[in-house]
């Protein structure tokens, strides 16, 4: 199965292969100030993703020890991905083409959530970085 989106107004594209993934929501301090928000994503295997189109890249932050980077559409800002350490790639939730049968499965960096941002006590939570958020969720 594959899934496509971009951004809002369409030059920066990006596709996934494979069943949708759970949604996680990362509350993490520098994850919030790029985008003004708590990051929803979803995840593929690196090798079963690509970014195409117009897509901005960008150094992650994190310092050189990361070498991770950052996708972007260069039309309307929006952020569709983010590559870093692993082998999963992030997919924003909020571009796929078709967001139909994705929800919130989990969040964290709980420890670092905005005063603005609620998390349910319904759905599993981490304090920090959760090491396999597939894990988390039940999606081992």
């Amino acid at each position: 199965m594959s899934r496509a989106g971009g951004g809002a107004r369409g030059p920066a594209r990006r596709r996934a292969e494979g069943p949708p993934r759970p949604v996680i929501a990362c509350h993490r301090g520098t994850c919030r100030r790029i985008p003004g928000r708590l990051v929803a994503a979803t995840f593929a295997q690196r090798e079963a993703a690509a970014a195409g189109g117009d897509v901005r890249r960008w150094c992650a932050l994190g310092g050189a020890r990361r070498r991770g980077w950052r996708g972007s559409c260069p039309a309307c800002g929006s952020g569709l991905l983010r590559d870093g350490a692993g082998g999963n790639l992030s997919i924003h939730a909020g571009t796929p083409g078709d967001a139909a049968g994705l929800g919130i499965a989990g969040h964290i960096f709980c420890a670092e959530k905005g005063p603005c941002h609620d998390v349910p006590e319904d759905l599993p939570r981490a304090e920090g970085r959760d090491p396999k958020p597939a894990a988390m969720v039940g999606d081992a």
